[in-house]
């Protein structure tokens, strides 16, 4: 039995909890896994259910070459192909990813907009040198005019975005000059964030689109309204309201829970309400409530990417990532899950009936059933803040007795936002990507990986994050992650400066020592992969890599994805010009022709292309390739020392 637990996660924490729940009775989602096998047929894209004519499964052909009839015969009722199906299903997964990285993005640029009209009290611009450099980048008026006239036009000007008809996003501007020109030559700049999502869900209507290259574009055009659009819009206007993240200390994983304390879980990904609770925490009527019930104070920690958002803001210790929300509540000691959207399985509920946490839903966007429903008001954010802590403080008393809460916990530093990259690199007076790219064309760091994503309870949990970039930091390769990535590399130790030493290859472990930095940088919760994008384009800017991102030495990866959003990811990393590789499973391999396209054809279009590896360690080796390539195409593909020249041999150069 303990062999069994074993197999399902990398982390020793979780597998006690595991066991644990085995004992209490608890089914959870590594059980259902088990039980649960998928669909043959629809995993790899090849099951289409857009009509009340199907589903409609077109199964793989059985010989290598097919004669017109038997293609005839592999078709759904309404004639369409396994390619149309496979591409339908596709970018019906971009639209919902693009979807809900653009709702929050909408709902940060909503609030942004009261805070500026002095309609949300309990807010306040933190980073007033953030909010004058993107009204600088938005081309917005500065002069004498007050920060809240400022952040006004700023927040018109976000909201307009999403409903935009024509023309092209504001925040493309970013992107390098030539990526921009990619995406006009191909036809796929955004024109509007919402337009592109609801244009995927008319394309794939039964009926209309059935091209498989003419609906893959669409694609790619929705996701890059997610990345260098919806994302990145919330991204910016959270740093001006939250404060930009900088390097903080922190904890993580199920230990930083407290026995003597009202443990309080923040878990989902916007943290509009995630700063309220923090504030709120931290009264001294709340304190005094709290020891008023026998507790000795309130300890509050986060799960998922709400966790990355207030750590990075905070130090507020990580409880877990996706696949660890059921076991936090089997420990027995957590009070109150406090959930808003995204990543929230239902079954937390069911689960906390087994012991007396209360689950707290707060969005009107997402209910479960069963569960307290403490609905968030962003005009009123601290006494909504207010009766959620109370809740959890009111709750306290009912604990059942049956508590274990592990006794270990890791360090991590995190906050490695973009602005905090570059004042590492060049300081104050100077701040610039040229140390990065010098050590990138001397050899010392061989290139750059974005390695993100969720968990899968399909394979061990952890086991594809940690193993793929402890392969690549092992071979000179510089990590930037977030999301469910960087708590998983957290937890096994890789967010420290000293992990340089005992994990990284020389070059590499050699520049983390120079610069104080971990070989594995946190930037923050998966709506900040618009941090990567930004972080490559500086690259680019600061020169010696090319002219593109597509230039540059790196790749990115998703070893462990399951959602929507991560295809969303994937597909505008692509776009920009990124080789992306990701594990466990592919949806579109029931189609050759489309798996194809993306896979070799979309290189010549964009510079990027997919890849689908499901190995941790061979995914790894796939991307150092392409980093090899990259560098042997710029010509550094030999390491060079630097050589200081003293008069003569400048005199022999002359």
């Amino acid at each position: 039995m303990a062999e069994e637990k074993e197999n399902k996660s990398i982390d020793q924490i979780s597998i006690e909890l595991i066991e644990k729940a085995a004992k209490d009775g608890v089914n959870t989602a590594f059980d259902r896994a088990e039980t649960m096998k998928p669909c043959p047929i629809g995993s790899v894209g090849s099951c289409c259910k857009h009509c009340g004519m199907g589903p409609c499964r077109v199964p793989l052909p059985k010989g290598k070459e097919e004669t017109p009839e038997e293609k005839q015969k592999r078709r759904g009722v309404c004639g369409a192909t396994a390619e149309t199906i496979a591409a339908r299903n596709f970018i019906r997964m971009v639209a919902g990813g693009a979807a809900a990285h653009s709702d929050h993005g909408r709902g940060v640029a909503e609030l942004f907009l009261a805070v500026a009209r002095g309609k949300a009290p309990g807010y306040e611009i933190r980073d007033e040198q953030k909010l004058m450099q993107v009204a600088l980048d938005w081309g917005i008026e500065i002069g004498d005019r007050s920060n809240q006239e400022i952040a006004t036009d700023i927040g018109e000007k976000a909201l307009e975005e999403f409903g935009k008809q024509e023309g092209e996003l504001i925040t493309l501007r970013k992107a390098p000059l030539k990526r921009q020109e990619v995406w006009r030559k191909q036809g796929v700049t955004p024109r509007g964030i919402d337009r592109e999502i609801v244009e995927i869900m008319h394309r794939t209507h039964i009926g209309v689109d059935q091209d498989y290259k003419s609906l893959l574009q669409q694609g790619v055009r929705a996701s890059i309204g997610d990345g260098w659009g919806g994302s990145m819009i919330a991204t910016e206007l959270q740093d001006i309201l939250f404060g930009t993240p900088a390097p903080v200390l922190g904890q993580v994983n199920l230990g930083v829970l407290k026995k003597d304390e009202v443990n309080i879980i923040i878990h989902g990904h916007e943290p509009l309400l995630s700063e309220m609770i923090v504030a709120v925490a931290q009264e001294p009527e709340m304190i005094e409530l709290a020891k008023s019930k026998g507790a000795n104070g309130i300890n509050l920690s986060g799960m998922c990417c709400t966790a990355n958002e207030i750590l990075m803001r905070h130090g507020v210790p990580i409880a877990g990532n996706f696949l660890q929300q059921e076991l936090a509540i089997v420990t027995g000691a957590v009070d109150a899950m406090v959930v808003d959207v995204q990543c929230i399985m239902q079954s937390i509920q069911t689960v906390a009936e087994c012991y007396h946490t209360k689950i707290i839903t707060t969005s009107p966007k997402a209910k479960i059933q069963g569960a307290v429903h403490i609905e968030f008001n962003e005009h009123d954010a601290l006494k909504s803040a207010r009766e959620i802590v109370k809740t959890a403080i009111e709750n306290f008393s009912n604990r059942k007795g049956n508590i274990y809460i592990p006794d270990q916990q890791t360090d991590q530093i995190a906050g490695f936002s973009h602005e905090t990259i570059n004042y590492l690199l060049g300081g104050l007076f100077r701040a610039s990507y040229r140390p990065l790219n010098d050590n990138i064309i001397n050899g010392r760091i061989r290139g750059v990986a974005g390695v993100v994503g969720c968990n899968n309870a399909r394979v061990k949990h952890n086991e594809g994050h940690v193993t793929m970039v402890k392969e690549l930091i092992k071979n000179d390769v510089l990590v930037i992650t977030t999301g469910c990535n960087a708590i998983a590399c957290a937890e096994a130790g890789l967010m420290v400066p000293e992990a340089a030493k005992e994990f990284a290859g020389e070059g590499l472990a050699e520049v983390c020592e120079a610069v104080g930095i971990p070989p594995v940088l946190h930037m923050g919760s998966c709506v900040d992969n618009s941090r990567i994008l930004i972080a490559a384009t500086a690259m680019v800017k600061d020169g010696g890599l090319g002219d593109d991102i597509s230039d540059l030495p790196v790749a990115g990866a998703a070893p462990e994805w399951m959602s929507e959003k991560a295809i969303s990811i994937g597909q505008y990393f692509v776009a920009s010009g990124v080789y992306t590789v990701f594990g466990v499973t592919w949806p579109t391999t029931g189609s050759k022709e489309v798996t194809d396209y993306l896979f070799k054809d979309f290189e010549d279009m964009y510079g990027g292309m997919w890849a689908f590896e499901p190995d941790p360690i061979k995914a790894a080796q796939l991307m150092i390739a392409h980093i090899d390539k990259k560098r042997k195409a710029l010509g550094i593909d030999e390491a060079r020392e630097r050589v200081l020249y003293d008069m003569e041999m400048r005199r022999e150069l002359e």
